[in-house]
């Protein structure tokens, strides 16, 4: 196997790992999460636990892909995600240090991306 598909095979296991953690975390209902959603909406704790789920199951949904077939636009959403989920950390009131973090869950999507390849049209994205 050369070279370049090892490292795929790392960041595809790495970010894989870190979708189905966040994801199962989501689904088991984390009491701070549910809060931290409560605090960013304003949405009652019956809708936050809801959307807490959907999350997690987006999560492992993301992990599959990531898994099986990575698909350069779920990839892509891994970044933003794993950016959003670190940044929200200080904009709930934790310290500036749980964003910081939390880079590498957003950089090892974006890394896997880049070894992908970005896309150079719409249909590079979804294949």
């Amino acid at each position: 196997m050369e070279n370049s598909k090892k490292i795929e095979w790392v960041l595809r296991v790495a970010v894989a790992g870190e979708f189905i953690g966040h994801g199962v975390f989501a689904l088991s209902g984390k009491p701070a999460w549910i809060d931290w959603i409560r605090q960013l909406t304003g949405a009652e704790i019956g809708a936050a636990a809801t959307l807490l789920t959907l999350i997690g199951l987006i999560d492992l949904f993301v992990a599959l892909v990531i898994l099986v077939r990575p698909i350069r636009a779920v990839v892509l959403w891994a970044a933003f995600w794993g950016f959003w989920t670190a940044l929200m950390r200080p904009l709930v009131g934790e310290p500036i240090w749980d964003f910081i973090e939390r880079w590498a869950n957003w950089g090892a999507p974006l890394a896997l991306l880049l070894l992908l390849g970005w896309p150079k049209n719409w249909k590079e994205w979804v294949r």
